[in-house]
């Protein structure tokens, strides 16, 4: 059984699918503690399901096909695969969002990967696992920094020319109570740099505090 905290139809707000309307399934628990994280409801379950009836939740909303399996870190439920795979087969796009301590090599080759490699403000920069880098695929998997501030930033220019992580997509996500997207822009502009300042635009439409969005 899958320990669920969320499933929900909404307009996706991040990653380079942004805009696009998406089915979520939000399962629970993780195994960080980032300072700034904005569902730490996602740490507790709501309810659990089978994966055949997480299945008949989603196909409610079609002809939508685009799906996010999130959390929490959703990698630390063996039956994720289960769910990851008979969404593929059923032709869905399956985005997986993973906070990148935990091994990737499990995860069907289909599967679009955003991963997360925590910077310093999330106190958690430790826990990223440097191996996965070996299970990611330029081609469609993206990479996440979430920035709080200019230490942040550096941070995340170290890492992507420590792991020539230029072949990637990368997201540079600001955190918008302490750093400005207009600042982040301008750096980003100086470095002319070729990646992607994603605001969560869920939040633009629904407002910060709204869950299930």
């Amino acid at each position: 059984m899958l320990k669920i905290a969320e499933i929900f139809y909404s307009i996706q707000g991040e990653s380079s699918y942004t805009g696009f309307p998406c089915i979520f399934v939000r399962l629970a628990g993780c195994n960080l503690r980032c300072l700034y994280c904005d569902t730490e409801y996602s740490y507790e379950e709501k309810y659990t399901l089978s994966v055949e009836d997480v299945f008949e939740k989603i196909k409610q909303y079609l002809p939508t096909r685009l799906i996010e399996i999130t959390g929490g870190e959703p990698l630390l439920q063996p039956e994720v695969y289960d769910l990851i795979s008979l969404l593929i087969s059923e032709n869905y796009t399956v985005l997986l969002e993973t906070n990148g301590s935990v091994l990737l090599d499990k995860v069907p080759s289909e599967t679009v990967i955003i991963m997360d490699i925590k910077c310093p403000s999330s106190n958690q920069a430790h826990s990223f696992e440097r191996k996965n880098l070996t299970y990611l695929k330029s081609e469609i998997d993206e990479i996440k920094f979430v920035l709080a501030d200019r230490r942040d930033y550096d941070f995340a220019l170290q890492q992507i020319k420590d792991y020539h992580l230029d072949d990637f997509k990368i997201l540079f996500s600001p955190i918008t109570t302490s750093l400005d997207p207009a600042k982040l822009a301008e750096w980003m502009l100086r470095n002319h740099l070729d990646h992607r300042l994603q605001i969560q635009l869920h939040k633009v439409i629904w407002g910060a505090d709204c869950s299930g969005v």
